[in-house]
């Protein structure tokens, strides 16, 4: 018999509060240990199953901000050893002006006399993004490195900004081993290389599991940025790594440092927004190809980016 359940209404609420509270570990204890756990989000491909989404959700939820709660209303009912909840409201986050609705289901199984989250879906009506408004910090130190650095790219001209980065490298670091993970960033730093080169592209910076590479066009760029993607979608090899890529392409000046630090600094910050398995361009490299069907563009959003005033558009590269 499906009846209402409070029960169920309460860890729902408890749920989504943790998760804009950044309380991580809160949320790793609410799931199942059985298999099959799958949280299902906004973008494309953002699916993740089982241990891997064990191992990686709390990190990944504290790089959210604190948000608000506001206008929530949830139900939730149950059968037997099974319950599910809907729960639907406002979250307004710092970096987001406009915030949003967010939709959020979950499906319960009873273990032991608890209820644990079997399944996850979140769904938000704008671009994640824009959404979340928010950045991953991988790159910073990065960025810091790649400050000093100034690349031959002529005295001055147009030329396209290229950063990657792993993510969740220091959950697969620490899952496979110091030497495991050396030795497979070092391979993966070798396709990179070829690929860039291919692409006629310069790799100037490399530290840890991110790198920095510069292009003669954007062209050029959102070229070699497809090849590596695909070329990791590819790979089997173990652990399966997954890149986070952003182009800025702008007028660089080989002897100005502040200004060709600024077509660096935004090209990190662009990728920083970016999602595992996502390419995410400037509205500048964009316009620089023009109305192509070389290229698809998608899930355009307006964004704040760290260390620039105002809001940018960005776009999502189809590969």
């Amino acid at each position: 018999m499906i009846t209402p359940s409070p029960e169920l209404a309460a860890i729902t609420a408890r749920w989504v509060k943790s998760m804009v509270s950044q309380e991580g570990a809160t949320l790793s204890n609410m799931l199942s240990t059985s298999d099959p756990v799958l949280f299902c989000g906004t973008a494309e491909k953002e699916v993740y199953r089982n241990d891997f989404f064990r191992a990686n959700y709390a990190r990944h939820i504290e790089e959210i901000p604190i948000g608000q709660l506001s206008n929530v209303e949830i139900e939730a009912y149950e059968n037997g050893q099974m319950g599910w909840a809907f729960w639907h409201g406002h979250i307004q986050f710092p970096n987001s002006n406009s915030g949003g609705m967010a939709r959020i289901t979950l499906i319960f199984q009873l273990d032991q006399g608890l209820w644990k989250i079997q399944h996850i879906h979140n769904s938000f009506p704008v671009a994640n993004v824009e959404a979340w408004g928010y950045e991953h910090n991988a790159l910073d130190e990065l960025l810091d490195a790649a400050a000093a650095i100034e690349p031959n790219v002529g005295k001055t001209g147009i030329a396209a900004v290229m950063f990657t980065d792993i993510a969740d490298s220091s959950e697969l670091a620490a899952i496979v081993g110091d030497t495991a993970w050396t030795k497979r960033v070092s391979r993966h730093m070798g396709v990179l290389r070829s690929q860039i080169e291919e692409a006629e592209g310069n790799l100037v910076k490399t530290l840890g599991d991110g790198t920095m590479s510069i292009f003669p066009s954007a062209r050029a760029a959102m070229t070699a940025a497809q090849c590596i993607q695909r070329r990791m979608a590819d790979d089997t090899t173990e652990p399966r790594l997954s890149l986070r890529i952003g182009i800025h392409t702008g007028d660089v000046v080989q002897a100005g440092d502040d200004f060709f630090g600024t077509v660096v600094n935004k090209a990190a910050r662009v990728a920083a927004v970016a999602k595992q398995n996502e390419i995410r361009v400037s509205d500048a490299t964009r316009i620089m190809v023009g109305a192509t069907p070389d290229f698809v563009f998608e899930d355009t959003a307006r964004v704040p980016l760290k260390g620039f005033e105002g809001e940018h558009v960005i776009h999502r590269l189809d590969w």
